[in-house]
C-alpha cells in the first residue's frame, strides 16, 4: 500500500459522495456528514496557511475562497478592525484615528488650557489663587422678619439702648420691607407701658437717616392708619395712641412736615380721623414746634423723687375719699417703679398717724392688704416702709402727740390681716416701755 495525503484521501471522500448525489438524492445523514467534512476541511487550511506577519491577509484570502460562509470562522469580523462595524460611514477609521481611551492623541496635536473642573479629583483648590469668601444673608420676607424683629424690640424695652438695636438690624438682610420695622414697634408698644411707647418714639428718631428715611417712616405710618380697625381691637385707645406717635414723630423730624397734609379730605376711616385729628391738636399747641418730649409722661425712674412722693400722696388721699382699691392700684403701677414702693407704705402709715377718726386706719389696712395680696408691694418694700416710720417715730410725735398709741393700734391691726411679720410688729416701739421721773415730792423714786 501507497502513502497518502490528507488532501488525497478528502479529494477521494468528495468525489465519492458526488458520485452518490448523481447518482440519486442524499439522506439527511449523508448531507450532515458532509456538512462537517468541508468544515473541517475549511480549519485545516488556516492552520496549515496561518501565520504571526500574515494573519489579516490571509483571513481575508481564506474568506474570500470560502464565498463569505456567516457560519465560518474567516467570516468573523476582527476585533482589532478599526473600521465601523455599523456599515456606515465612508469606512476611516474611527476618531482619525487618535485620541481614543488612555492615548495622547494624534502627532502634533497641540492641546488648548482648560478650565480646572471643582469635581476632578485631582483639583487642588490652593493652587488656583486667592479665594474671596463673601457671606450671602437672605432677605427676610414678612414673617420672618416679625419673628427676628420682635425679640430685638421687646430686649430694647428693657435695656434702652438705640445703638444696640441698629446694630443688630443692621446685620439683617431687611430688604423692601425694612419700613416693617418700625410699625412692629409702634404695635408692641401699644400692648406695653407709656415707659414703652416713650422708648420706641426715641428708637424712631434715632432710627432715621441710619436705618430707615423718612419715606420708610411715612410708609410704616400708612400702613398703621389702615389697619386701625384691627389695633383697636386687642387695644381701644390705639386711635389717640398712634396719633401721639405720628406728632411726636413729625416733631422729631423722623416724619415729613407735610405728613397730615396728604391726609387732608382724603381720610374714610373714622379711627383714622381721630388719630390724625388727636396729631394736629398736639402739633397745634406748640407754636414753635419745640420736641413733645412729655407727649408720654415721664416714666419710671426717670422722674424726680419729689414729684413720685407727690404722686403717690395724691393717690392715697384720693383713695381715702373714693375708697376704690382697684383705682389707686392702677395708678400705682402706672407710675412704674417698683423698687419706690416702700415711699407708699411710709406715706401710708403717715397719714393714718396724722388723721383723725377709725375709718383712716381701716382703709389703710385694707389697701395695704390688697397691695400685699397681689404681689404689687414685696416683703421686702414693706418692711423697710413700716421701718422708716419707727426710726422717725420720735420726731413724729412731737407734731401727733399720740403718735406712738395710734402705731400700736394700726400696727397689731395689720399683724391680724397678716399685712406685717411678727418680727416686724414687736419692732414697734412701745408706749409703755418709756418711764419718767416724779417730781422731787415724790422722793426721786420712778413712778411705776
Amino acid at each position: 500500500f501507497g502513502a497518502f495525503s490528507s488532501e488525497d484521501m478528502d479529494g477521494d471522500e468528495e468525489g465519492l459522495l458526488n458520485d452518490v448525489e448523481v447518482n440519486g438524492s442524499w439522506t439527511p445523514q449523508e448531507k450532515a456528514l458532509h456538512e462537517a467534512r468541508l468544515k473541517a476541511k475549511a480549519k485545516r487550511r488556516v492552520r496549515r496557511t496561518s501565520s504571526r506577519d500574515s494573519t489579516r491577509e490571509s483571513l481575508s484570502d481564506n474568506g474570500a475562497d470560502l464565498g463569505g460562509d456567516p457560519t465560518s470562522p474567516k467570516g468573523k469580523t476582527n476585533a482589532g478592525d478599526r473600521k465601523s462595524r455599523m456599515g456606515k460611514g465612508r469606512g476611516l477609521p474611527k476618531k482619525g484615528g487618535a485620541g481614543g481611551k488612555g492615548v495622547w492623541g494624534a502627532a502634533g496635536m497641540v492641546y488648548e488650557m482648560e478650565e480646572p473642573d471643582a469635581k476632578d479629583p485631582n483639583y487642588d483648590e490652593s493652587s488656583q489663587g486667592d479665594t474671596v469668601y463673601a457671606t450671602v444673608t437672605p432677605e427676610l420676607d414678612e414673617r420672618e422678619l416679625e419673628k427676628t424683629v420682635s425679640p430685638i424690640v421687646q430686649e430694647y424695652f428693657e435695656h434702652g439702648d438705640t445703638k444696640e438695636v441698629q446694630m443688630l438690624l443692621e446685620g439683617l438682610n431687611l430688604g423692601h420691607n425694612k419700613y416693617a420695622v418700625s410699625s412692629l414697634a409702634v404695635s408692641l408698644s401699644l400692648e406695653g407701658k407709656a415707659s414703652h411707647r416713650e422708648l420706641t418714639s426715641r428708637l424712631l428718631s434715632d432710627m432715621v437717616g441710619k436705618v430707615l428715611t423718612e419715606k420708610d417712616m411715612a410708609r410704616a405710618f400708612d400702613k398703621m392708619l389702615a389697619d386701625l380697625p384691627d389695633l383697636i381691637l386687642d387695644t381701644p385707645e390705639a386711635p389717640q395712641m398712634l396719633g401721639q406717635f405720628i406728632a411726636r414723630a413729625i416733631a422729631d423730624h423722623a416724619l415729613p412736615m407735610g405728613f397730615l397734609d396728604c391726609y387732608k379730605g382724603k381720610v374714610d376711616c373714622d379711627h383714622a380721623r381721630a388719630a390724625l385729628d388727636r396729631a394736629a391738636v398736639l402739633l397745634s399747641m406748640k407754636t414753635k414746634m419745640v420736641r413733645l418730649d412729655n407727649v408720654w409722661g415721664v416714666g419710671g425712674g426717670l422722674r424726680p423723687v419729689k414729684h413720685l412722693i407727690k404722686e403717690m400722696n395724691l393717690l392715697l388721699k384720693e383713695y381715702l375719699i373714693s375708697g376704690e382699691v382697684s383705682e389707686a392700684e392702677r395708678c400705682l403701677r402706672d407710675l412704674e417703679v417698683p423698687h419706690f414702693h416702700h415711699e407708699l407704705v411710709y406715706e401710708a402709715v403717715v397719714m393714718v398717724l396724722e388723721s383723725k377718726g377709725e375709718s383712716a386706719i381701716s382703709m389703710m389696712v385694707k389697701l395695704l392688704k390688697a397691695f400685699w395680696e397681689t404681689g404689687l408691694i414685696t416683703l421686702d418694700q414693706m418692711n423697710r416702709g413700716f421701718q422708716r416710720v419707727y426710726d422717725e417715730l420720735p420726731e413724729i410725735n412731737l407734731d401727733v402727740p399720740h403718735a406712738h398709741t395710734i402705731m400700736e393700734s394700726f400696727v397689731d391691726l395689720c399683724y391680724q390681716e397678716s399685712v406685717i411679720t411678727k418680727q416686724l410688729r414687736d419692732a414697734c416701739p412701745s408706749s409703755r416701755g418709756r418711764k419718767r421721773f416724779v417730781s422731787e415730792g415724790d422722793g426721786g423714786t420712778i413712778k411705776q
